[in-house]
C-alpha cells in the first residue's frame, strides 16, 4: 500500500516515552488495516464475538491505545474520505487480490496448511464501512478524538502536522512524507516480533521515526524530486515506470533532474503526471475539525464491547483504568493531559 520508497529515508529509533504529551495522528485506515491483519486466531480467522462480527479491530484500538495513552501519547484518528478518481485503477486491483486471497485462505484452511491459511486471511482483510463505524463507536467512548478527511486521510494528517496541530504521524506506509509531514512515526501501533514473509525468520517491530528534512538532506534532493521519486516508482495513483526501484529512481532523477526530463529522455509519457504532482501538493483536506480528549466513559465501553461484543468484562475494566488513571483524577495529569 502506498509507494515503496522506504528504503530511501532515514529512520532512527524511536522511544515510546519521547512521544509523551505529542499529539499523534493516527492514520486511520492503515491501523485498523494492521490491526484486521495481525489481530486472528492461528489459522487466520479474524476475532469474533458470537453473532459473527469481526472484533479484531476493537481489540486493537482499546488495549494498544491504553497503552500509548498510559504513556502519554495524544492520539488523534485520521480517517479517509471520498477516494480521488486517481485512485479508482488501484482499488479494482485491490478488491481483486482480496478476492483472490479469501479463495486461497478457504482452500488452505481445507487443507490444513496453518501458515499458508495465515497469510492469505492477512491479504484478505478489508476495512469495510462496519468497520469504520465501529471503530468510531469506540474511539468516542474512550475519549480519542477522530477527523474526518474530505479525501485521504495521510493527506489530512500531514496537514494537521505542518499546521501545528499534530506533532507526528503515525502510518506504516511513506505517503504521509510524500504529502509533506515533516515527522513520521512507523511501528507505533504495532509492535513485539514479525515474521518475515515466505520465511521462518522472526524480527523485532520497535517505534522508528522518519524526519523528511532529515531525509532529504541525506539524499540530496527537495521534496518536488521526492514526488518524482514516487511517481516513479509507483504510488496509489500510478503504477510507476518498468524496472525501477526506488534507489535507481534516485539515481535517475538526480542525473535528469525532474520526472519530466525523466520520461522524455526514456521516450515515455505520462498523462497524469501533472496531476499527481498536484495532488501530492494541494490534496482536499478541511479546517473542520476539534482535537479535543476526554475522560473514558466506562458505562459506554463495557455496554459496546463486553455487552454487544463478548468482549472479557475484567480485561476490559483493566484497559479502562488504565485509560482512566492518565486521564482521570489527578489535576496536573488534567492539566498535561488537556
Amino acid at each position: 500500500m502506498g509507494t515503496d520508497i522506504g528504503d530511501l529515508l532515514r529512520r532512527k529509533p524511536l522511544k515510546i516515552s519521547e512521544l509523551s504529551f505529542r499529539v499523534v495522528a493516527i492514520d486511520a485506515y492503515n491501523t485498523l488495516y494492521q490491526f484486521l491483519s495481525i489481530i486472528r486466531q492461528r489459522d487466520g480467522t479474524p476475532l469474533k464475538d458470537s453473532n459473527g462480527n469481526i472484533t479484531s479491530h476493537l481489540s486493537g484500538i482499546l488495549y494498544r491505545m491504553a497503552n500509548l495513552m498510559e504513556s502519554g501519547i495524544k492520539p488523534v484518528f485520521v480517517f479517509d474520505g471520498k477516494p480521488p478518481d486517481l485512485k479508482s485503477s488501484t482499488n479494482e486491483k485491490r478488491a481483486h487480490v482480496r478476492d483472490n486471497a479469501s479463495t486461497k485462505w478457504a482452500e488452505a484452511k481445507e487443507q490444513g496448511l496453518a501458515e499458508e491459511s495465515f497469510k492469505y486471511a492477512q491479504a484478505s482483510s478489508k476495512v469495510d464501512e462496519d468497520i469504520v463505524s465501529s471503530s468510531k463507536r469506540l474511539l468516542g467512548a474512550m475519549g480519542i478524538p477522530f477527523v474526518e478527511s474530505p479525501s485521504e486521510g495521510e493527506a489530512q494528517a500531514s496537514y494537521m502536522v505542518k499546521k501545528g496541530d499534530a506533532d507526528f504521524i503515525a502510518s506504516q506506509d511513506y505517503d504521509s512524507l510524500v504529502f509533506g509531514s515533516p515527522m513520521v512515526v512507523r511501528n507505533l501501533t504495532i509492535s513485539g516480533k514479525r515474521k518475515l514473509p515466505n520465511k521462518k525468520v522472526y524480527v523485532d517491530v520497535k517505534p522508528e521515526l522518519i524526519d523528511l528534512q532529515e531525509s532529504l538532506e541525506k539524499l540530496g534532493i527537495d521534496h518536488d524530486q521526492l514526488i518524482d521519486i514516487a511517481i516513479c516508482v509507483g504510488t496509489d495513483y500510478n503504477e510507476g515506470l518498468e524496472g525501477i526501484g526506488p534507489k535507481k529512481a534516485l539515481d535517475l532523477i538526480k542525473k535528469y533532474d525532474n520526472a519530466d526530463q525523466l520520461l522524455e529522455s526514456k521516450g515515455l509519457e505520462l498523462d497524469t503526471l501533472e496531476e499527481i504532482r498536484s495532488f501530492f501538493h494541494n490534496p482536499p483536506v478541511t479546517d473542520s475539525y476539534e482535537l479535543k480528549w476526554g475522560k473514558p466513559d466506562k458505562n459506554a465501553i463495557l455496554a459496546f464491547l463486553c455487552d454487544e461484543h463478548d468482549f472479557s468484562r475484567d480485561r476490559v475494566l483493566k484497559a479502562i483504568e488504565r485509560l482512566d488513571s492518565f486521564s482521570g483524577n489527578d489535576q496536573k495529569t488534567l492539566d498535561q493531559w488537556f
